[in-house]
């Protein structure tokens, strides 16, 4: 089965490029032979993130001009079809369609699956201009009205759809992403990266790109906390400093920072390769994700894969991915994650490095059957539906 999927940059969404990522790795590894991705990507997309994706066993590339941006969306929500795309996926001979913040319009002759990761503009709405909360609360609506497969991450993703949109009819599958870092990204020396980056053997690693909604301001309050109290605590920071709803977000917390004279203790390194993020994550003492919003929190599930220590906001959703096994924190108590950070310092027991755990292979093929199922649902009751046509 041809699955068509528009491209993710890494840049933009980190979290969306490292879930198809491992979806396709996934795929490959426990349902080998069944389905075949092919990532739709623009002319402009970069090339570097491109090859990325296109190095995972069975995915193709194809590249069109009407992947880049949204210029057929206005065509999609007032014709009923992006017929750019569509062209694309017809020449392509696509069996069904992913859609990820895209919509192909009610009128596209392909089964498609939209795939919502979080409801965070309803949850969150004064994080969004007007128009940006808008614009996707709109496409989400055309895909709910356009009777498509819903996919969401999480059961509070889930909880979530239902109270704001109570009179959908959709079909809801729940599909929990889980990762095992390929083989290969696990090679690098992670002591040479440690030293790379001038970190000591304890530190805490924070993995996030600077949006506002991911709370990083809440880990310098912490920090000038533990540092009043005379504890030195190190926290290593990396991802995209880009947040296009609120440009100029990272500059107010690296100036916050430097004020506080916390820039030996809060280290942005920026994007990194994945082998050095899988590298710093492994050597960790812990992970941190002091996040007011997740669908369903990638990096969580990293640290999952490696048995790394969380150190998590206390949302719905790190109690769901985590049962429990982390220390959390409120959304607004720094006070609360000094004192996990403290603790955590001093139940340190030096380097270490950790590997995959026991049993993430079935993680990782649950999470596969899972969405093999929705897809193979999804193209199963479209062609009973064209039957009784």
């Amino acid at each position: 089965m041809r699955i068509a999927f528009n491209f993710i940059s890494r840049r933009l969404w980190a979290g969306g490029y490292n879930y198809q990522a491992n979806l396709f790795a996934a795929l490959a590894r426990f349902r080998p032979g069944e389905f075949a991705p092919v990532v739709f990507a623009g002319n402009r997309s970069d090339e570097s993130e491109v090859a990325g994706i296109a190095e995972i066993q069975g995915v193709e590339i194809v590249r069109s001009a009407a992947f880049d941006g949204q210029r057929e969306l206005p065509a999609a929500l007032a014709l009923g079809l992006a017929r750019g795309a569509a062209a694309s996926f017809q020449a392509a001979r696509i069996d069904a369609v992913v859609e990820s913040a895209r919509f192909y319009g009610w009128r596209l002759p392909i089964p498609a699956v939209a795939w919502i990761p979080d409801l965070q503009h309803r949850s969150l709405p004064h994080l969004f201009s007007r128009a940006g909360r808008w614009r996707r609360e709109l496409g989400f609506r055309m895909q709910i009205g356009s009777g498509r497969t819903i996919m969401l991450s999480s059961e509070s993703a889930l909880r979530d759809f239902k109270a704001y949109y109570p009179h959908a009819r959709n079909r809801i599958c729940v599909v929990r992403f889980a990762t095992q870092p390929p083989s290969a990204l696990l090679d690098t020396d992670a002591s040479e990266v440690l030293a790379g980056y001038n970190l000591p053997e304890n530190y805490f690693y924070l993995p996030n790109q600077f949006y506002r909604h991911k709370n990083h301001q809440l880990v310098v309050d912490a920090l000038s906390i533990l540092k009043d109290r005379g504890v030195d605590v190190v926290v290593c920071a990396s991802g995209s400093t880009e947040d296009p709803r609120e440009p100029g977000y990272f500059e107010r917390v690296d100036a916050e920072v430097r004020k506080r004279g916390l820039a030996a203790q809060f280290r942005h390194v920026g994007i990194i390769p994945l082998s050095h993020v899988y590298a710093l994550l492994r050597a960790s003492t812990a992970l941190i994700n002091p996040s007011r919003f997740e669908g369903w929190s990638t990096t969580v599930e990293e640290a999952k894969s490696f048995g790394v220590p969380m150190i998590l906001s206390d949302i719905d959703v790190h109690r769901e991915q985590t049962a429990g096994a982390a220390r959390y924190f409120g959304i607004d108590d720094p006070v609360a994650l000094a004192d996990l950070l403290a603790e955590a310092l001093t139940q340190a027991k030096g380097p270490v490095i950790r590997n995959i755990v026991p049993h993430q292979d079935e993680s990782v093929s649950a999470f596969a059957a899972s969405f093999a199922a929705t897809v193979r649902q999804t193209v199963q009751r479209a062609a009973r539906k064209t039957a009784e046509e």
